[in-house]
């Protein structure tokens, strides 16, 4: 999986396909978390949501994970023009499936338009991983994309996943063919729903979920 072809071109690709909507789903729950300390954003992209954060959070150590480095030094630009201090700030490029992260560290762990990269038995290493390096009551923030419930909606929302597998596959060589919906390994690694928000028609939701263990 390489995004790096993809980054110049990410920003307008957004733009062009959802408008602020992804966007509106990375903050839909950032103001509500508790003060984080330690942060965690695997699959930053391009940085939007690592703006709104670094505000959100100013004296927060940021641990960003993108196998991209195209994205990240995108995200570093971003910052410097919107006048973010980097400060506390580390940007790690690798493989979220081979990098380790320390045990018990985060309190926020962050997959925004991530966790839907991943094949089941690839999420299935995944979350216990992020499980295991989540803090005592840690916050995890998710926004991605699903199936709508029924109708005309569920038959749109499945088109649209389907065109888009297609062109991240052939683009990226995305490992994932299909959406895997993360919630039920979520809850078997000790994590609860707290909040969700639906958007486009039941195409995208945002969630905020916490460690109960």
């Amino acid at each position: 999986m390489n995004f790096d072809v993809l980054a110049p071109h990410y920003r307008w690709m957004e733009l062009v396909c959802a408008g602020e909507k992804l966007q509106g789903c990375r903050t839909a729950h950032l103001a509500h978390v508790p003060a984080a300390r330690h942060i965690l954003i695997l699959g930053e992209g391009n940085g939007r949501f690592l703006v709104e954060c670094r505000r959100q959070y100013p004296h927060a150590i940021i641990t960003v994970v993108d196998a991209s480095a195209c994205m990240i030094e995108l995200a570093r630009k971003l910052l410097s023009r919107q006048g973010v201090k980097q400060d506390q700030i580390y940007f790690i490029c690798a493989d979220a499936l081979a990098w380790t992260p320390p045990a018990g560290t985060f309190d926020l762990i962050v997959t925004h338009f991530f966790l839907d990269c991943f094949r089941q038995d690839q999420l299935e290493l995944l979350i216990p991983k992020l499980e295991r390096a989540a803090a005592q009551n840690a916050h995890w923030l998710l926004a991605d994309f699903q199936t709508a419930a029924a109708g005309w909606r569920r038959q749109r929302s499945r088109v649209i996943l389907w065109l888009m597998y297609r062109f991240f596959i052939a683009a990226t060589r995305l490992p994932a063919r299909t959406l895997t919906r993360p919630d039920s390994l979520l809850e078997r690694h000790g994590f609860r729903l707290c909040a969700r928000e639906i958007y486009d028609c039941g195409l995208l939701h945002s969630d905020c979920w916490q460690a109960v263990s």
